[in-house]
């Protein structure tokens, strides 16, 4: 059934076409993409000393990135920030509202991560275990260059490292291993791999 949500068979079409090569299957694909970082956004656990709780968001981001490529990818993490800045409960907790305060720079920084997760994903970096690897882990470099200064401003400089980027090391790892493994059921359900159009 979810295969066949993600492809068109339209009568005046010949065949059966990848969402991804109409323009109204793009639309789905990004507003799926954005689906699925808020429902995982609710996977959360507050870490008692920091701002910064654990979330299954990162995970999806890089599905979402590796799945559907730098544009759709980083358009999916724009919708996304759109529906919770109208007030949706789509962030961390079931909350909405605009990505400020402590945490607005790990959702600011998904926008990045996922555009490049895409692009590396586009250009061959998912055709292997080491290489998508690698891709994932500059995504999730890329997210903390912006979020850990961005949480700087709330916590102090000295203390955005230890708070923002330390404890979360061990969980990202996690997550980069099962995004990976997730990756062919993602390209299964987009119907093909990212490339560059």
């Amino acid at each position: 059934m979810i295969q066949a949500l993600t492809r068109t068979t339209h009568p005046a079409l010949a065949g059966t076409i990848p969402l991804k090569k109409h323009w109204a299957g793009r639309v789905v694909l990004v507003l799926l993409g954005s689906l699925f970082v808020a429902l995982m956004a609710q996977i959360s656990i507050p870490l008692p000393f920091t701002p910064v709780p654990v979330t299954g968001q990162t995970l999806a981001v890089l599905v979402v990135g590796g799945a559907l490529g730098s544009q759709l990818g980083a358009l999916s993490l724009l919708a996304y920030l759109a529906e919770g800045a109208i007030g949706l409960p789509v962030f961390a907790g079931h909350v909405g509202g605009w990505p400020v305060g402590p945490t607005g720079g790990y959702l600011i920084g998904f926008v990045v991560m996922a555009a490049l997760v895409g692009r590396l994903a586009e250009r061959g970096w998912d055709r292997t275990l080491g290489k998508s690897i690698l891709a994932m882990i500059l995504g999730e470099l890329a997210l903390y260059a912006i979020a850990v200064p961005w949480l700087g401003f709330y916590v102090g400089f000295s203390r955005a490292i230890p708070l923002g980027f330390l404890p979360f090391i061990a969980g990202d790892g996690v997550k980069l291993l099962i995004a990976g493994g997730l990756f062919p059921a993602a390209w299964k359900l987009v119907g093909s791999r990212p490339s560059v159009q």
